[in-house]
């Protein structure tokens, strides 16, 4: 696997795919530049050389050509702060403005690209909106895991024109080693830890991690379906009837393959869906009909807190439970809470999947897990066995 670290750019144009895609509020000011700080090492690697940058990425879903809410120009004075340097912008990402502007960078010098989805042609993996793209740089590094699971213009048809001057960048090789680290060697027990609303979404990632994990924590919406497919009674709870032979397929995987299979114990219920709803616990099997499950209950809380302790490669991907409203988030916050202890104590933990992340944010514990993915559904893919697009065209 080629990075940065494998490159020499002196005086060489640095044609970098990054992921800017943050979020503006309505004076358009960033309101979490995580992504933005994640690609600093690449690009001060390549200015540390003595290159040259040119940086290209999408904003948002514009859907008619050029929108200004989602011009990239909006960003270029945090980019300036962050990275202590001028940089430059091109109103286009491709044509006269952006091949001037490119030939004339010099070393050290940074130009941000305008929005790459200006063009349907990004999208629609043009070649000729490609060829334009690389005729920009010398060398192509693509640092956008986020975006990695499409075959768009500038993540992977792009890569075919600078042959082998074309490698990963830090986020990249980051995200692609700290998966691998989990599926493949990680040290055991190896726990997956899955919450979310539906089974439906997770049926691929469970079926590829019963092969590589030793046990597999069910939250979430998608657990009251697992509760149902056991027999039990779950009031009006999330469900997915449709999975319920999955389910018990699953379970019945899981056993013959010695996988431990975490179901929660117990509930948290409301009487209706709102913030200041009556809440109660029972048994997960046992809602009485009108409640529904919210939250994993204080059992469970403290039975995968004691599994998540003594673990030493986690995975964690879904909350357990409506942690936006504070009276069901303390079952995702004991997991997080438990994870950050194991990770204190040695173990490897790897968050990925926004919700996931945003709750490692809600709470505070951004730094307390080993590596929070800023993948979402390129991680997704990944865990599920795909091969992504961006990841296939740097390997070629």
């Amino acid at each position: 696997m080629k990075t940065v670290n494998d490159f020499n750019f002196a005086g060489k144009k640095a044609l970098i795919r990054v992921d800017f895609n943050v979020p503006l509020n309505e004076n358009f000011e960033i309101t979490d530049d995580t992504r933005m700080q994640a690609a600093l090492p690449t690009i001060n690697k390549v200015l540390n050389d003595g290159g040259s940058v040119i940086l290209m990425s999408h904003l948002g879903r514009p859907k008619s050509g050029p929108e200004e809410k989602f011009s990239l120009k909006h960003i270029t004075n945090h980019l300036k702060d962050l990275l202590h340097t001028e940089v430059l912008f091109s109103g286009d990402c491709i044509g006269s403005e952006a091949k001037d502007k490119s030939n004339a960078l010099l070393a050290g010098e940074v130009l941000l690209l305008e929005n790459l989805r200006f063009y349907p042609q990004e999208k629609a993996g043009d070649k000729t909106f490609a060829k334009a793209l690389a005729e920009l740089g010398d060398v192509y590094v693509n640092d956008a895991f986020g975006t990695a699971h499409r075959a768009h213009a500038s993540t992977a048809i792009i890569a075919d024109e600078f042959g082998a001057e074309k490698c990963f960048g830090f986020v990249m090789a980051g995200e692609i080693k700290n998966v691998q680290k989990v599926l493949d060697s990680g040290k055991s027990p190896v726990l997956a830890i899955l919450g979310g609303a539906k089974v439906s979404s997770k049926i691929t990632i469970i079926r590829q991690l019963i092969d590589k994990v030793d046990q597999i924590m069910i939250g979430g919406g998608m657990s009251y379906t697992f509760a149902k497919a056991a027999g039990g009674k779950i009031g009006s709870s999330m469900v997915e009837d449709d999975y319920l032979d999955l389910a018990r397929e699953i379970m019945e995987e899981a056993e013959k393959k010695g996988v431990d299979l975490l179901i929660p114990q117990d509930s948290t219920n409301a009487d209706a869906f709102k913030p200041d709803a009556n809440t109660g616990v029972s048994g997960i099997g046992e809602i009485p009909d009108g409640w529904m499950g919210l939250d994993i209950g204080p059992n469970t809380m403290k039975a995968f807190a004691d599994a998540i302790r003594n673990a030493k490669t986690i995975l964690w991907n879904g909350p357990m439970g409506v942690f936006e409203m504070d009276a069901f988030a303390k079952g995702t916050k004991a997991i997080a809470d438990a994870i950050a202890e194991a990770t204190e104590n040695g173990t490897f933990s790897l968050v990925g999947g926004g919700d996931s992340v945003a709750a490692v944010k809600k709470f505070g514990y951004q730094d307390k897990v080993s590596y929070v993915s800023t993948g979402g559904g390129a991680m997704l893919e990944y865990l599920e066995g795909k091969t992504l697009p961006g990841i296939a065209a740097i390997l070629k």
